[in-house]
């Protein structure tokens, strides 16, 4: 019973964590992120660059124009973290037990059918060789697992994300969405679920990149965990920032292909356009013929400035809270 009360109190203060986590990410981040998408998603004609973009959008909409579509990934985030960190320690764990293992026993005491039935037995004393360690393919691997799984959630978040922030208007009786809900609303009457989750494939696909990310994490982690003498909260840091870093450079394109499909016109009764991409490999065409092999990096400088402040922020907000937490 104690167990069980202790185990509820650490659930309480991960989720508290995780809500202030979200809140600074979003605050340091979204800023960036609307820049990026609006470069992404606009030719030079509109921005010339990052900067030109920054001031225009400050002049024309104010401060609050860096902050369009912000409720969404707000309220998401919540989610999104959740399931995240949640299924890529189960699939941790999974791979650990099962494709990893090399002391696989018979089927009915595998690991796999231990670890459903939450039978496996923590490593004895009297075991001559250590517990084996996950290595960085399974770490690589549980990260594109998780990736996929986050996906459903992620997907409509960011649409309707991405569709707030390319409504340049600042007068809200000229946008075609008062707000994320509205967007929501008017996209399922016109469009149904589908529409709702439009560009899901290409979601599954940019976070197929995972594998970079937590592939890169581990390495990192073993790295600094041998090289320095950082502590074990300073080396979640910095292999945290720098394999966002890793992860960026590696999925970059494949974001921009992805932002071209979610801000597409949808068209029907929303009156919003005529759809130009009826696939994923129309918009990467889209792309390269409106900026050559740079469009597919159009945008990425604040993204990759966005990446390691964003989460330094996100991951000291979480920790403090943990520690203030009773």
């Amino acid at each position: 019973m104690k167990d069980n009360k202790q185990e509820g109190i650490k659930n309480y203060k991960g989720f508290v964590a995780g809500v202030f986590s979200g809140i600074a990410k979003l605050t340091v981040g979204h800023p960036f992120d609307t820049i990026k998408v609006r470069l992404q998603t606009s030719d030079r004609a509109r921005f010339s660059g990052p900067l030109q973009c920054l001031v225009q959008t400050v002049k024309k909409e104010g401060l609050a124009g860096l902050y369009k579509g912000a409720t969404p990934p707000l309220v998401g985030w919540m989610f999104m973290d959740s399931i995240m960190l949640g299924s890529l320690t189960f699939y941790r764990r999974l791979l650990h037990e099962t494709l990893f293992n090399p002391n696989r026993g018979s089927a009915s005491s595998s690991p796999l059918s231990m670890l459903l039935r939450r039978e496996i037995p923590p490593p004895s004393d009297n075991d001559e060789a250590p517990p084996h360690k996950l290595p960085t393919l399974g770490h690589a691997m549980a990260g594109v697992m998780a990736g996929a799984t986050v996906s459903f959630v992620a997907a409509p978040v960011e649409h309707i994300k991405a569709r707030l922030q390319i409504q340049y208007s600042s007068k809200k009786a000229e946008r075609l969405y008062k707000g994320p809900i509205d967007c929501v609303k008017k996209i399922y009457r016109c469009h149904g679920v589908p529409g709702i989750y439009h560009g899901l494939s290409a979601t599954l696909l940019f976070r197929g990149f995972f594998f970079f990310w937590w592939g890169s994490y581990d390495i990192f982690s073993r790295l600094l965990a041998e090289k320095t003498s950082l502590s074990t909260p300073a080396i979640n840091f910095w292999a945290g920032g720098l394999s966002a870093q890793i992860f960026w450079i590696t999925s970059y394109p494949s974001d921009v292909v992805k932002q071209r499909i979610m801000t597409d016109p949808l068209g029907g009764g929303l009156n919003d356009g005529v759809r130009r991409f009826p696939n994923w490999r129309a918009a990467a065409r889209a792309v390269y013929q409106d900026g050559g092999w740079r469009g597919y990096w159009r945008g990425f400088l604040p993204c990759f400035l966005r990446a390691f402040p964003a989460n330094a922020m996100a991951l000291v907000a979480f920790e403090g809270v943990m520690r203030a937490l009773p």
